[in-house]
């Protein structure tokens, strides 16, 4: 059975980060909280750009540089996971507790879905064993066309059609 993950817990995760700036004796910035809600409050796989986006949306002043610092500390603290799906650029999100999921990659337009699957988590382990090999992680990614991409082709394709028989 296909699912979708479990939801994060965005105040939680923020607190998570709080604790780990704390630890490792770092600044607690209005800058890096916001970069931080943002992840953790998005449905998305967010892109730097799509970060810097939405802090100019949000009126707030954050450099590149800041961006990207605040990334790896959010990945190095655990609360957010980074993703390349070979577009050229990584994409992050956050990082709940407990919630394996793989992703499908639309080719067109670049969204990203998550699901869950009680039959790869399951084929995982026979297929390492059938191998010899002791599992340890696994990541599934699947590239193709999503249903709105395809329907957009489909609109096209029929479109043009029409206007071709008509010629």
């Amino acid at each position: 059975m296909t699912s979708p993950p479990p939801k994060v817990d965005g105040k939680a995760l923020l607190e998570v980060f709080r604790r780990y700036l704390r630890e490792h004796s770092l600044p607690v910035t209005h800058q890096r909280e916001a970069i931080a809600k943002i992840i953790f409050f998005s449905d998305e796989h967010l892109s730097v750009s799509d970060l810097e986006r939405r802090l100019q949306r949000e009126s707030l002043n954050v450099g590149k540089a800041t961006v990207y610092r605040t990334l790896d500390l959010l990945v190095r603290a655990g609360v957010v996971k980074e993703h390349d799906f070979g577009e050229g650029f990584k994409r992050y999100e956050p990082e709940a507790a407990q919630s394996h999921h793989e992703h499908l990659i639309c080719i067109e337009c670049g969204r990203v879905v998550e699901f869950s699957s009680e039959r790869i988590e399951r084929m995982k382990v026979l297929i390492a064993d059938e191998y010899g090999f002791r599992h340890h992680h696994h990541r599934l990614e699947i590239y193709g066309v999503c249903q709105d991409c395809q329907r957009r082709d489909a609109v096209t394709l029929e479109t043009g059609t029409a206007m071709e028989q008509r010629s």
